[in-house]
């Protein structure tokens, strides 16, 4: 199928996407493609205006500031990421989350932030944000935004960005050494029926601070501040896990699909997570 017919704008700056986002028509921000060209061919979304954000040298930055922290600007490819010897070593569970998207030619287009904008469910980067702490920075004429990404996910491609917002860089907090993301999938490169990212803090004493969260089990990634209070304080052993697990499933309730039950979708989250866990916890000894 083809999309609607739509105006296609490519600026070479920020002043030209806020000034388009700014306006009355219904305008798509555009970096990869990889999910909004397929919902327009389907006739499931047809935008008055595209606003090409590629050429804008501003955004295409990969940095590391003086904190620690991780920039990753609005127009860097997933691939550019995937390769980064410094994202490798720093935050191994963005590197695992990103090699389990889709295949080498869809990394090659889609963007980090577009994928966490785009908020699909069973998308892997939604998920690694909840699980890292991460910060969406959203400008739009009124000036700029910094939304923690446990309030960025509000609902099915919904999140907290209004109409005239532009997210130009995604921010990753320096992360601790347990780590852990994993997924189901039918095929590699499909959308995961279920999967899990968890970051540990903690020595032998026990866990210091934890994240956990979850993917393809709801109406958007999910955070399990509960399986997180099971595990904090405690040395991680098959009680804690187990307790962890209960909870962090006890409230997902996903509806039936083509792809598999609801309670099919649970039993797997509950099954990646026990390993996850116990992974997360052994790296923080590494």
């Amino acid at each position: 199928m083809k999309p609607a017919p739509f105006d296609y704008l490519a600026p070479t700056n920020l002043e030209g996407v806020l000034d388009a986002l700014a306006s009355d028509r219904e305008v798509k921000v555009l970096a990869g493609g990889q999910s909004l060209i397929p919902v327009m061919n389907l006739r499931m979304g047809h935008p008055e205006v595209l606003v090409d954000v590629s050429r804008i040298e501003a955004l295409r930055g990969i940095a590391v500031d003086a904190d620690g922290a991780l920039h990753v600007g609005a127009g860097v490819r997933q691939a550019t990421v995937l390769d980064d010897v410094r994202v490798r070593e720093r935050w191994p569970l963005l590197t695992a989350a990103l090699s389990f998207i889709g295949h080498p030619q869809i990394r090659s287009r889609g963007t980090v932030c577009g994928s966490i904008a785009h908020a699909d469910s069973a998308a892997e980067l939604p998920a690694a944000a909840l699980a890292l702490g991460a910060t969406i920075v959203a400008v739009s004429r009124r000036g700029e935004r910094h939304i923690c990404a446990d309030d960025f996910f509000l609902a099915p491609f919904t999140t907290a960005l209004d109409d005239d917002e532009l997210v130009t860089e995604v921010i990753f907090p320096a992360a601790p050494s347990g780590w852990a993301f994993d997924e189901f999938a039918t095929r590699r490169g499909d959308f995961a029926t279920a999967g899990v990212g968890v970051a540990i803090d903690g020595d032998a004493d026990g866990v210091r601070s934890c994240r956990i969260a979850l993917f393809g089990v709801a109406g958007t990634a999910v955070r399990c501040p509960d399986a997180e209070a099971a595990l904090v304080g405690t040395a991680v052993d098959e009680a804690a896990v187990a307790a962890a697990v209960a909870t962090g499933t006890a409230g997902l309730h996903p509806p039936d699909d083509i792809h598999a039950t609801g309670a099919y979708r649970v039993e797997i989250a509950g099954r990646l997570l026990s390993t996850a866990i116990a992974t997360a916890w052994e790296r923080c000894h590494d």
